[in-house]
C-alpha cells in the first residue's frame, strides 16, 4: 500500500461516524439468516487482502505495530473497514431451515450457523472457531482455535459480511456484552471496543512471563498469571499498567454472583484436594468463603447460572468424571454436588436460571435441567442435526 493510499484510509477513518446498534430481536440467527437471502452477490471477491498490512486502527487513526521492541514474533494484525460497502467481501449463502434440525441454541459448526429455527448460514472463510459470541448488532465474534501460527477473530455480521479483526493472536477473550475484547500479543495485553467491523481505542499494558488473560470481569480483565499454575490478577484498563497481586491459590475462575464477587476453584495444603470459594475481586482475588467436598477437574470447565445459585462444572464422583451441578447457597456448609451429565467440553450456555447448554467431549448437546438433575435424572448428550462429520460444533453465547 503506498503512502497516499494509507493516508487516504487514513482520512476516510476519521469522516465516518459510527452507527449506534440497534437492539437484539427474539431469535437473532434466524433474523440474521433471513436478511442474508437479501445480500446481493456483487460481495464475492477478497477483501481481506488487508491483512497483508500489519496495522491496527484506532480511534485517531493507523499506527503500526511491528516496530514494537516488546513484540517476539510476526505482528498482530488489526483489520478495521471504515466503509466496507464499497470493498469486495465475501458473503454468506443461505440454506433453508429444515423442520426437523431446531436446536436449543445457536451453533457454529465449521462454517456453518446453525439457528434455534434450524436455518443455516454458511459463513465463507471463519473457522475452525474455539468459541462464537453474539454481538449486540446482531452479528457474531468467532474466535478462533489455536494454531502455529496464533489465533484469528473474525466478525460476521447480520448482513452477510465476514471480516478478520485478528491474525495471529495469542489468547483472545469475549466481553459477555460483545462490546470489548482483550488478547495476548507478545509480551503485552490489550484491550480494544468493538464497533461494527472495527476494534477501536486499544490499550495496552506489558505482561509478565506467560500470563494470558481469561474473561472480563465489568470493564477488568482477569489474567492468569501461568497456565500450569495457581494465580490470578485483575487488570483495569485505562487506570495502571498490570501488576501482578498477592493471590497464588486461585486456579480457575467460573463466573460471578450478583454482587460482583466471583466463584472459582482454589488450590490448598493437600496438591490433590481443591475447593471452591467465593473471591474478592476488590482485595486480590481473596477468598471470603471456601466449601470442599466434590472433587473438581483442573480443566476450568464451568459456568455459573445468571442468578447466582447454581455452579456447573467437571469433576468426579467416585471414579466417574462428569458435569457436576453444586448448590452456591450451600457453599461453606455441607457443600454437594450431584452428577449432570457427562463431562462439559467448551462454553457453558446458562439459557435461564434453571436450564444449561453445553457440548460434550463428542460434540454431542446436552441440555440440562436443575429440577431433574436434583431428582436424579441425568442429562442425555444429543446429536446437532445437519453436523457435517469433522465440524466439532461450538455455542453461540451472549
Amino acid at each position: 500500500m503506498r503512502r497516499d493510499e494509507l493516508e487516504g484510509a487514513v482520512r476516510e477513518a476519521l469522516s465516518h461516524q459510527v452507527a449506534v446498534a440497534r437492539p437484539l430481536s427474539a431469535d437473532p440467527a434466524g433474523q440474521a439468516i433471513r436478511r442474508a437471502k437479501r445480500i446481493r452477490r456483487r460481495r464475492t471477491g477478497a477483501g481481506l487482502a488487508l491483512a497483508a498490512v500489519a496495522t491496527v486502527l484506532v480511534s485517531t487513526g493507523m499506527a503500526q505495530l511491528g516496530g514494537d521492541p516488546g513484540r517476539q514474533g510476526k505482528p498482530v494484525v488489526v483489520i478495521g473497514d471504515p466503509n466496507p460497502s464499497g470493498r469486495p467481501i465475501p458473503s454468506a449463502t443461505v440454506t433453508a431451515a429444515a423442520p426437523t434440525s431446531e436446536t436449543p441454541v445457536d451453533v457454529l459448526a465449521g462454517a456453518t450457523l446453525i439457528g434455534v429455527s434450524g436455518g443455516r448460514l454458511e459463513l465463507p472463510g471463519v473457522g475452525p472457531a474455539e468459541r462464537a459470541h453474539l454481538l449486540p448488532s446482531g452479528g457474531w465474534l468467532v474466535v478462533g482455535a489455536p494454531t502455529t501460527a496464533g489465533r484469528s477473530l473474525w466478525v460476521a455480521q447480520h448482513d452477510g459480511l465476514v471480516q478478520v479483526l485478528l491474525a495471529g493472536a495469542g489468547s483472545i477473550v469475549v466481553a459477555p456484552d460483545g462490546r470489548q475484547v482483550a488478547w495476548r500479543d507478545g509480551t503485552g495485553l490489550l484491550v480494544a471496543g468493538v464497533v461494527g467491523t472495527q476494534l477501536i481505542g486499544p490499550v495496552r499494558t506489558p505482561v509478565p512471563g506467560k500470563a494470558e488473560p481469561v474473561r472480563f470481569i465489568g470493564d477488568n480483565v482477569l489474567v492468569r498469571l501461568d497456565p500450569d499454575g495457581p494465580g490470578h490478577t485483575l487488570w483495569r484498563p485505562g487506570v495502571g499498567e498490570l501488576t501482578a497481586g498477592s493471590d497464588r491459590s486461585t486456579l480457575n475462575v467460573y463466573g460471578a454472583l450478583p454482587d460482583g464477587r466471583l466463584v472459582g476453584q482454589v488450590s490448598t495444603d493437600d496438591p490433590a484436594k481443591t475447593c471452591l470459594a467465593v473471591l474478592d475481586p476488590k482485595r486480590d482475588l481473596k477468598p471470603v468463603l471456601t466449601g470442599c467436598g466434590p472433587e473438581l477437574s483442573p480443566d476450568g470447565a464451568g459456568a455459573v447460572s445468571g442468578d447466582g445459585r447454581w455452579l456447573l462444572v467437571n469433576g468426579w464422583v467416585g471414579k466417574t468424571s462428569g458435569s457436576l451441578l453444586v448448590d452456591l447457597r450451600r457453599l461453606g456448609q455441607d457443600l454437594t454436588a450431584v452428577p449432570a451429565g457427562p463431562p462439559v467440553s467448551g462454553e457453558v450456555a446458562w439459557r435461564t436460571e434453571s436450564e444449561a447448554t453445553y457440548v460434550d467431549g463428542a460434540g454431542k448437546l446436552v441440555q440440562v435441567n436443575v429440577d431433574q438433575v436434583r431428582t436424579g435424572k441425568v442429562a442425555e448428550p444429543v446429536s446437532v442435526p445437519g453436523v457435517r462429520p469433522g465440524d466439532r460444533p461450538v455455542l453461540v453465547t451472549g
